[in-house]
């Protein structure tokens, strides 16, 4: 697939883990943010497909920057990948523009994620 995925996660670790688990799934293009206000900044230059973020980022944190990023295109798909899996977190990010929301360890749930959106 060529669709362009932005990865935006404060853990070099978690950022690479997702992308062997793209790979795999058959998605190529990625950008990489360690936080927030990078993950918007890059964003604006290069409009991927997607968007994952993680919640707790230094700077600027992941609903913060899923609001600017709504704020500056309304249609952006964004899922929300974090290990903090609250019901209030997951309701404040879906009601501010995300399109999902996955609850980390995510290895079987991300493919399926994001091809839905493609869909």
């Amino acid at each position: 697939m060529s669709k362009t995925i932005l990865i935006a996660d404060d853990s070099r670790f978690s950022r690479n883990l997702i992308m062997n688990i793209l790979h795999r799934e058959g998605f190529q293009v990625f950008f990489e943010a360690s936080d927030g206000a990078i993950a918007v900044a890059l964003y604006k230059k290069k409009s991927p497909d997607i968007v994952l973020l993680d919640l707790t980022m230094p700077t600027l944190n992941g609903l913060d920057a899923l609001r600017r990023i709504i704020e500056f295109d309304p249609s952006a798909k964004v899922i929300i990948c974090s290990a903090m899996g609250q019901k209030g977190l997951i309701v404040d990010a879906i009601k501010s523009g995300a399109k999902d929301f996955i609850v980390k360890p995510y290895f079987n749930d991300l493919g399926p994620a994001i091809r839905k959106l493609f869909s």
